[in-house]
């Protein structure tokens, strides 16, 4: 895979699809790796020039000194747009993907066409919480918290129907970088994008999971009404809806960014 220097890191990316189609972004979540994108790239590619990455801290993306911020993490998006010549692109994050993405409406926005943001909120946690989280993959690896995510994203029916997919998201999480992600923790713990989302002109997808224990439905109905013509969407499943709801997840954000201006 091609790597490109960005903002003081290396950037791990790939592209999919045609060099002609528009071009979409899409933005992982927190312990896990482009490859999370898997279900969608066959869909996406074919109507889309798909351009995925490793974020800063994950997979084969540098690990730098950390902590990070979400000011550092979207402009390496920025940075690794500039590199592989892209002047405007639509952006699709989840989790920790979606928090860069309200980064970049805000502050990137003549670059970012149309917006969804997935299974994220403005602000997401406490504190206290990320500082445990910090403390345990420092002090005891990635072990404990891959076991732990893999249990709370998904559904206990599809954990009981997919244990295949279970497996290789729990080892997807077990091979981050436990100083990677405990920069990118940071970036999370101290981020708080409440009173800025309002700025957003992009048009904007929110999509949830009915199921999700990280992210409430009451900071989705917030992303929705703060941002300026924000539609939602709500899916049957918990935290990593593209993986668990993938045929309804591809549908939705396909629906939107195909959906015609003025619609």
């Amino acid at each position: 895979m091609p790597f490109v220097e960005s903002n003081g890191a290396r950037l791990n990316y790939r592209f999919d699809g045609p060099a002609d189609a528009p071009v979409l972004v899409l933005s992982n979540s927190l312990g896990t790796n482009l490859s999370m994108w898997d279900p969608q790239i066959q869909a996406l590619a074919a109507q889309f020039h798909v351009l995925r990455y490793d974020t800063r801290g994950h997979g084969q993306s540098s690990v730098t000194a950390g902590p990070y911020s979400i000011t550092q993490l979207g402009r390496d998006v920025v940075g690794l747009l500039d590199a592989v010549g892209i002047e405007r692109a639509h952006f699709c994050g989840l989790s920790m993907g979606g928090v860069i993405g309200m980064w970049l409406g805000v502050y990137a926005a003549d670059r970012i066409n149309r917006l969804v943001l997935c299974n994220t909120a403005a602000k997401i946690g406490v504190a206290e919480s990320w500082n445990t989280r910090i403390e345990m993959v420092r002090t005891k690896g990635m072990g404990p918290a891959a076991e732990t995510q893999a249990q709370r994203w998904f559904t206990p029916a599809f954990i009981a129907r997919a244990p295949d997919v279970i497996a290789a998201t729990r080892q997807m999480i077990a091979s981050t970088s436990p100083e990677g992600y405990a920069a990118n923790c940071g970036a999370i713990r101290d981020m708080d994008q409440r009173e800025t989302i309002s700025r957003i002109r992009a048009r904007t997808l929110v999509i949830g999971g009915l199921h999700d224990p990280v992210i409430s439905a009451a900071d989705l109905r917030y992303l929705v009404d703060t941002i300026p013509g924000a539609k939602l969407v709500e899916l049957d499943a918990s935290h990593l809806s593209n993986v668990e709801a993938p045929v309804e997840f591809t549908k939705a954000l396909l629906n939107f960014l195909t959906e015609p201006e003025g619609k």
